[in-house]
């Protein structure tokens, strides 16, 4: 029986994961459950599972469970979360916090030797250099969760990478990609929240309205199968069949397809190496029809090429990156600046940046704690020009 601890336990992938596993009892046991402050889902869990150790990173949160008598051990903050993700036995750590507060929890698990089904993006796109090497040194298995990643994972299958010419990875546009860009500028926060094909949390959503997401999933792939930016290509495919594919020196291309549900790559990264019987419905390509491909329109899409520059800089560019796009996408869900204004906020942090070489964590952090504060100034100042 693998034993299990869940970070993000009420978020989209948490509570997509907690379906798989209670679909096998006989195969998992939940030890460590955390969220943020959702108390309300994470008391339904903890009833069903029984874990040992759950983490809130909310404090006023975390208090408020404790008082319902639950008989598990209840922690709170980043310090909460570590101790959730570092559980003497626990066999695998699900990485599934949103944004940046993932990292420390991540990190820490893969140097408590624990395997890693990595959901959270942010890990690789801040600090993907310090943890794939620790994983590395620890003999740590990190297993994608992101979808396009566990197609690439998925179709490479073990291969001799001198193979492999490029992988594309697959977005789906978000609900923009057929939107004029002269539109742009009037999107709302509910346009943006409005995704065609997953159900994902509010930021996610935001990032894959802007191709931010697919930009962090460019730099996640870059670590995670040791490639550089240009042999990474993404691809809009409207209809999300096809969810991502590797292109071979032969001039071959193998792609992984599915229904677009997040159970299947979760359902992998689980059971892997092996795989469960009847996670998906079969895919009836009859019925789809038709599978397109357009390529990203980057005048619209400006903050894929930003994650390119990220990538490429190399040092803590990328962290400042993921900083400055969490900020401007807290001001867009906030209504204080435009869809339009979130890449030009985040290209001015980047710009105003001294790189440094991501050698310890406590330096990604400081980074990523700057450019945070340079967002913020470059949005309260552009708010003071409109008022004045």
């Amino acid at each position: 029986m693998k034993r299990i601890s869940i970070l993000g336990a009420t978020g989209s992938i948490g509570r997509n994961t907690v379906e798989v596993i209670g679909g096998h009892p006989d195969k998992f046991r939940v030890v460590g459950l955390a969220a943020k402050n959702n108390i309300s889902l994470l008391e339904s869990q903890i009833r069903r599972f029984r874990p040992e150790v759950v983490a809130v990173y909310d404090e006023a949160a975390a208090e408020r469970l404790r008082k319902k008598d639950l008989h598990v051990e209840i922690c709170s903050g980043e310090e909460g979360l570590v101790r959730a993700a570092t559980l003497n036995n626990a066999d695998l750590v699900v990485s599934a916090i949103v944004g940046s507060p993932g990292l420390v929890p991540t990190y820490e698990a893969i140097r408590a030797g624990k395997d890693i089904a990595l959901a959270t993006k942010e890990a690789l796109v801040m600090a993907g250099g310090l943890v794939m090497a620790e994983a590395a040194r620890r003999g740590v298995r990190v297993l994608p969760v992101d979808s396009e990643h566990s197609a690439i994972f998925q179709c490479l299958n073990g291969r001799d990478m001198k193979e492999v010419e490029k992988i594309v990875l697959t977005a789906s546009g978000g609900p923009f990609y057929r939107k004029h860009i002269s539109e742009f500028e009037a999107i709302t926060p509910e346009d943006a929240l409005r995704h065609p094909t997953w159900d994902m949390g509010r930021k996610i959503s935001i990032d894959s309205a802007t191709l931010m997401n697919k930009g962090l999933e460019v730099i996640e792939a870059c670590w995670l199968f040791d490639l550089p930016p240009e042999k990474v290509e993404v691809v809009l495919h409207p209809q999300s069949i096809i969810h991502s594919m590797v292109k071979f020196i032969d001039g071959c291309v193998i792609a992984h397809m599915s229904v677009p549900d997040m159970k299947g790559p979760i359902s992998y990264a689980l059971s892997w190496p092996g795989r469960f019987d009847a996670v998906l419905p079969a895919l009836d390509l009859a019925a789809v029809g038709e599978l397109t491909f357009l390529a990203p329109d980057t005048k619209k899409y400006p903050s894929l090429l930003l994650a390119y520059d990220a990538i490429r800089t190399g040092g803590t560019m990328p962290c400042v990156l993921n900083a400055a796009n969490e900020v401007a996408v807290e001001a867009f869900l906030d209504r204080r600046i435009s869809f339009t204004d979130i890449p030009r906020v985040i290209s001015k942090t980047m710009s105003g940046h001294k790189v440094l070489k991501s050698d310890s964590i406590d330096t990604v952090i400081n980074a990523s704690n700057r450019a945070r504060e340079q967002a913020r100034e470059i949005i309260e100042s552009q708010e003071s020009r409109v008022k004045s």
